[in-house]
Protein backbone atom coordinates (compact mmCIF):
# COMPACT_ATOMS: atom_id res chain seq x y z
CA UNK A 1 0.00 0.00 0.00
CA UNK A 2 1.59 3.37 -1.19
CA UNK A 3 2.17 6.04 1.13
CA UNK A 4 0.13 8.31 -1.33
CA UNK A 5 -3.02 5.92 -0.74
CA UNK A 6 -2.80 6.21 2.71
CA UNK A 7 -2.59 9.93 2.53
CA UNK A 8 -5.82 9.66 1.13
CA UNK A 9 -7.61 7.15 3.11
CA UNK A 10 -6.48 9.99 6.04
CA UNK A 11 -8.11 12.84 4.00
CA UNK A 12 -11.06 11.49 2.94
CA UNK A 13 -12.52 10.33 6.45
CA UNK A 14 -11.19 13.41 7.60
CA UNK A 15 -13.32 15.68 4.99
CA UNK A 16 -16.24 13.27 4.68
CA UNK A 17 -16.27 9.90 6.97
CA UNK A 18 -15.54 7.91 4.18
CA UNK A 19 -13.13 5.00 5.01
CA UNK A 20 -11.29 3.36 2.59
CA UNK A 21 -10.14 -0.08 2.61
CA UNK A 22 -6.63 -0.99 1.41
CA UNK A 23 -8.08 -3.31 -1.18
CA UNK A 24 -9.78 -0.01 -2.91
CA UNK A 25 -6.38 0.98 -3.95
CA UNK A 26 -7.09 0.25 -7.38
CA UNK A 27 -10.74 1.77 -7.25
CA UNK A 28 -9.53 5.01 -6.14
CA UNK A 29 -6.74 5.04 -8.72
CA UNK A 30 -9.08 4.39 -11.39
CA UNK A 31 -11.57 7.22 -10.53
CA UNK A 32 -9.40 10.13 -9.73
CA UNK A 33 -7.40 8.99 -12.33
CA UNK A 34 -9.33 12.36 -14.67
CA UNK A 35 -8.73 14.19 -12.48
CA UNK A 36 -5.00 13.79 -11.76
CA UNK A 37 -4.90 13.90 -16.17
CA UNK A 38 -6.83 17.32 -16.04
CA UNK A 39 -5.27 18.53 -13.28
CA UNK A 40 -1.91 18.54 -15.03
CA UNK A 41 -0.41 15.98 -12.66
CA UNK A 42 1.68 12.69 -12.66
CA UNK A 43 0.70 10.39 -10.11
CA UNK A 44 -1.88 10.11 -7.05
CA UNK A 45 1.57 11.52 -4.83
CA UNK A 46 1.16 14.89 -6.64
CA UNK A 47 -2.56 14.97 -6.35
CA UNK A 48 -2.36 14.08 -2.93
CA UNK A 49 -0.17 17.04 -2.07
CA UNK A 50 -1.88 19.49 -4.17
CA UNK A 51 -4.67 19.29 -2.00
CA UNK A 52 -3.23 20.47 0.68
CA UNK A 53 -3.24 23.84 -0.28
CA UNK A 54 -6.14 23.75 -3.20
CA UNK A 55 -9.44 23.44 -1.50
CA UNK A 56 -11.05 23.37 -4.72
CA UNK A 57 -8.97 20.31 -5.90
CA UNK A 58 -9.60 19.50 -2.48
CA UNK A 59 -13.25 18.91 -3.01
CA UNK A 60 -12.97 17.72 -6.48
CA UNK A 61 -11.17 14.60 -4.69
CA UNK A 62 -13.92 13.96 -2.27
CA UNK A 63 -16.76 14.26 -4.79
CA UNK A 64 -14.95 11.64 -6.93
CA UNK A 65 -14.70 9.10 -4.43
CA UNK A 66 -18.28 9.54 -3.54
CA UNK A 67 -20.17 6.82 -4.37
CA UNK A 68 -23.68 8.21 -6.22
CA UNK A 69 -25.87 5.46 -6.86
CA UNK A 70 -29.31 5.65 -6.93
CA UNK A 71 -32.67 5.59 -8.22
CA UNK A 72 -36.24 5.97 -8.16
CA UNK A 73 -38.75 4.22 -5.33
CA UNK A 74 -35.17 2.39 -4.65
CA UNK A 75 -36.16 -0.94 -2.04
CA UNK A 76 -40.00 0.25 -1.66
CA UNK A 77 -39.74 -0.22 1.79
CA UNK A 78 -38.78 3.01 2.73
CA UNK A 79 -41.64 4.32 0.58
CA UNK A 80 -44.53 1.89 1.79
CA UNK A 81 -43.56 2.50 5.19
CA UNK A 82 -43.38 6.21 4.34
CA UNK A 83 -46.82 6.26 2.91
CA UNK A 84 -48.35 3.42 5.22
CA UNK A 85 -47.28 4.24 8.84
CA UNK A 86 -45.09 7.03 9.05
CA UNK A 87 -47.64 9.60 7.01
CA UNK A 88 -50.77 8.25 8.86
CA UNK A 89 -48.58 8.95 12.59
CA UNK A 90 -47.55 12.37 11.76
CA UNK A 91 -50.89 13.46 10.13
CA UNK A 92 -52.22 12.74 14.00
CA UNK A 93 -49.59 13.89 15.99
CA UNK A 94 -49.02 17.27 14.18
CA UNK A 95 -52.83 17.92 13.73
CA UNK A 96 -52.18 21.14 15.39
CA UNK A 97 -49.54 22.35 13.62
CA UNK A 98 -50.45 20.74 10.47
CA UNK A 99 -46.56 21.34 9.46
CA UNK A 100 -44.20 18.70 8.70
CA UNK A 101 -40.33 18.79 7.83
CA UNK A 102 -38.92 16.17 5.56
CA UNK A 103 -34.56 15.79 5.17
CA UNK A 104 -33.14 13.41 2.04
CA UNK A 105 -29.50 13.31 3.25
CA UNK A 106 -26.79 12.26 0.86
CA UNK A 107 -29.39 12.93 -1.42
CA UNK A 108 -27.52 12.07 -4.76
CA UNK A 109 -29.17 13.22 -8.29
CA UNK A 110 -32.46 13.74 -6.83
CA UNK A 111 -34.36 10.51 -7.13
CA UNK A 112 -35.07 9.60 -3.65
CA UNK A 113 -36.34 13.04 -2.51
CA UNK A 114 -38.97 13.35 -5.58
CA UNK A 115 -40.21 9.96 -5.15
CA UNK A 116 -41.39 11.48 -1.91
CA UNK A 117 -43.12 14.71 -3.61
CA UNK A 118 -45.00 12.05 -5.89
CA UNK A 119 -46.62 10.27 -2.96
CA UNK A 120 -47.19 13.42 -0.95
CA UNK A 121 -49.11 15.03 -4.11
CA UNK A 122 -50.64 11.36 -4.57
CA UNK A 123 -51.73 12.41 -0.66
CA UNK A 124 -52.67 16.00 -1.41
CA UNK A 125 -56.32 15.24 -0.64
CA UNK A 126 -55.32 14.15 2.91
CA UNK A 127 -52.69 16.52 3.56
CA UNK A 128 -55.16 19.42 2.58
CA UNK A 129 -54.03 22.93 4.47
CA UNK A 130 -50.82 21.54 5.54
CA UNK A 131 -47.29 22.69 4.80
CA UNK A 132 -44.73 20.21 3.91
CA UNK A 133 -41.72 21.10 3.69
CA UNK A 134 -38.46 18.63 1.95
CA UNK A 135 -35.17 19.61 2.06
CA UNK A 136 -32.43 17.31 -0.20
CA UNK A 137 -28.87 17.64 0.52
CA UNK A 138 -25.42 16.40 -0.55
CA UNK A 139 -21.82 16.99 -0.81
CA UNK A 140 -21.61 17.16 -4.37
CA UNK A 141 -22.41 19.91 -6.27
CA UNK A 142 -22.28 18.61 -9.29
CA UNK A 143 -24.73 16.07 -8.60
CA UNK A 144 -27.25 18.63 -6.77
CA UNK A 145 -26.88 20.70 -10.16
CA UNK A 146 -28.66 17.49 -11.85
CA UNK A 147 -30.88 17.12 -9.03
CA UNK A 148 -32.15 20.70 -9.14
CA UNK A 149 -32.74 20.54 -13.20
CA UNK A 150 -34.56 16.90 -12.65
CA UNK A 151 -33.52 15.89 -16.25
CA UNK A 152 -32.69 11.70 -16.30
CA UNK A 153 -32.03 9.14 -18.81
CA UNK A 154 -34.22 6.40 -20.24
CA UNK A 155 -32.44 3.98 -18.16
CA UNK A 156 -32.56 6.23 -15.02
CA UNK A 157 -36.60 6.51 -15.22
CA UNK A 158 -36.84 2.83 -15.94
CA UNK A 159 -35.00 1.84 -12.36
CA UNK A 160 -37.95 1.43 -9.87
CA UNK A 161 -39.95 4.15 -11.20
CA UNK A 162 -43.95 2.92 -11.78
CA UNK A 163 -45.20 3.61 -15.16
CA UNK A 164 -48.23 5.83 -14.01
CA UNK A 165 -45.88 7.89 -11.81
CA UNK A 166 -43.92 8.29 -14.89
CA UNK A 167 -47.09 9.40 -17.26
CA UNK A 168 -48.10 11.51 -14.53
CA UNK A 169 -44.87 13.27 -13.35
CA UNK A 170 -42.51 13.71 -16.26
CA UNK A 171 -42.23 14.85 -19.45
CA UNK A 172 -40.60 13.43 -22.28
CA UNK A 173 -37.75 15.89 -23.88
CA UNK A 174 -35.68 14.63 -26.92
CA UNK A 175 -33.75 11.84 -25.23
CA UNK A 176 -34.33 12.25 -21.97
CA UNK A 177 -36.98 12.55 -18.84
CA UNK A 178 -37.91 15.92 -17.13
CA UNK A 179 -39.53 16.18 -13.81
CA UNK A 180 -42.53 17.86 -13.63
CA UNK A 181 -41.81 21.53 -12.13
CA UNK A 182 -44.93 21.10 -10.01
CA UNK A 183 -42.84 18.16 -8.12
CA UNK A 184 -39.38 19.99 -8.66
CA UNK A 185 -41.00 23.19 -6.53
CA UNK A 186 -41.64 20.58 -3.54
CA UNK A 187 -37.73 20.20 -2.81
CA UNK A 188 -35.38 22.52 -1.49
CA UNK A 189 -31.98 21.43 -2.61
CA UNK A 190 -29.32 22.34 -0.40
CA UNK A 191 -24.72 21.30 0.11
CA UNK A 192 -24.53 19.61 2.83
CA UNK A 193 -21.32 17.79 4.15
CA UNK A 194 -22.84 15.24 6.83
CA UNK A 195 -19.19 15.47 8.64
CA UNK A 196 -19.78 19.41 9.28
CA UNK A 197 -22.39 20.69 11.07
CA UNK A 198 -25.88 20.42 9.95
CA UNK A 199 -27.83 21.94 12.78
CA UNK A 200 -28.97 25.08 10.94
CA UNK A 201 -30.91 22.87 8.78
CA UNK A 202 -33.66 23.28 11.78
CA UNK A 203 -35.77 19.94 13.58
CA UNK A 204 -37.10 17.60 11.02
CA UNK A 205 -40.09 14.75 11.54
CA UNK A 206 -38.24 12.26 8.97
CA UNK A 207 -34.78 11.94 8.14
CA UNK A 208 -34.06 9.29 5.12
CA UNK A 209 -30.12 8.90 5.49
CA UNK A 210 -29.97 5.68 3.47
CA UNK A 211 -26.88 3.73 2.00
CA UNK A 212 -24.41 6.24 3.29
CA UNK A 213 -23.43 5.58 6.69
CA UNK A 214 -22.19 2.08 5.53
CA UNK A 215 -18.92 3.68 4.20
CA UNK A 216 -18.46 5.87 7.31
CA UNK A 217 -15.91 4.32 9.63
CA UNK A 218 -17.30 3.36 13.27
CA UNK A 219 -16.17 6.84 14.87
CA UNK A 220 -17.86 9.09 12.27
CA UNK A 221 -20.85 6.93 12.28
CA UNK A 222 -21.48 7.08 15.90
CA UNK A 223 -21.40 10.83 15.27
CA UNK A 224 -23.12 11.44 12.29
CA UNK A 225 -25.97 9.09 14.06
CA UNK A 226 -25.95 10.83 17.59
CA UNK A 227 -26.47 14.65 15.09
CA UNK A 228 -28.99 13.24 13.37
CA UNK A 229 -31.16 12.55 16.18
CA UNK A 230 -30.65 15.84 18.01
CA UNK A 231 -32.52 17.62 14.64
CA UNK A 232 -34.65 14.79 14.77
CA UNK A 233 -38.13 15.70 16.57
CA UNK A 234 -39.02 13.20 19.78
CA UNK A 235 -41.33 11.54 17.81
CA UNK A 236 -39.39 11.70 14.77
CA UNK A 237 -38.34 8.88 12.24
CA UNK A 238 -35.08 8.26 10.96
CA UNK A 239 -35.00 5.75 7.68
CA UNK A 240 -32.06 3.76 6.82
CA UNK A 241 -30.72 1.99 4.14
CA UNK A 242 -31.54 -1.80 4.11
CA UNK A 243 -27.89 -2.92 4.58
CA UNK A 244 -27.57 -0.40 7.69
CA UNK A 245 -28.53 -0.42 11.20
CA UNK A 246 -27.48 1.54 14.50
CA UNK A 247 -27.09 -1.31 17.13
CA UNK A 248 -23.50 -0.67 18.37
CA UNK A 249 -23.91 2.65 17.09
CA UNK A 250 -26.77 4.50 18.78
CA UNK A 251 -29.23 3.81 21.41
CA UNK A 252 -31.21 6.84 20.54
CA UNK A 253 -33.36 4.77 18.30
CA UNK A 254 -35.84 1.89 18.06
CA UNK A 255 -37.14 -0.07 15.49
CA UNK A 256 -40.64 0.39 13.88
CA UNK A 257 -42.60 -2.73 14.27
CA UNK A 258 -43.47 -3.58 10.96
CA UNK A 259 -40.88 -1.62 8.91
CA UNK A 260 -37.61 -2.80 9.47
CA UNK A 261 -35.46 -0.10 7.87
CA UNK A 262 -37.38 2.93 9.83
CA UNK A 263 -36.29 3.68 13.24
CA UNK A 264 -38.08 5.66 15.74
CA UNK A 265 -36.31 8.30 18.28
CA UNK A 266 -36.59 6.65 21.81
CA UNK A 267 -38.36 9.13 23.27
CA UNK A 268 -41.22 8.77 21.36
CA UNK A 269 -41.73 5.45 23.29
CA UNK A 270 -42.74 7.71 26.09
CA UNK A 271 -45.12 9.66 23.98
CA UNK A 272 -46.95 7.48 22.06
CA UNK A 273 -47.19 4.22 20.54
CA UNK A 274 -46.17 2.94 18.03
CA UNK A 275 -48.72 2.64 15.55
CA UNK A 276 -48.56 -0.76 13.73
CA UNK A 277 -49.50 -1.44 10.56
CA UNK A 278 -50.65 -4.48 8.87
Amino acid sequence: MSQAFVALQSFLLKSSGLALDREKQYLAEARLAPLIQQSGLANLGELIARIESDRGLAKKVTEAMTVNETFFFRDRHPFDGFRHAILPDLLKSRGATRRMRIWSAACSTGQEPYSLAMILDEEARRLMGWSVDIVASDISESVLKRAREGHYTHFEVQRGMPTPHLVRYFSKRKDQWSVNESIRARVDFRQQNLMRDFSHLGQFDIIYCRNVLIYFAPEQKRDVLHRLARCLAPDGYLVLGAAESVIGYSTEFKPHPEYRVVLVRHAASAMTPLRSVM
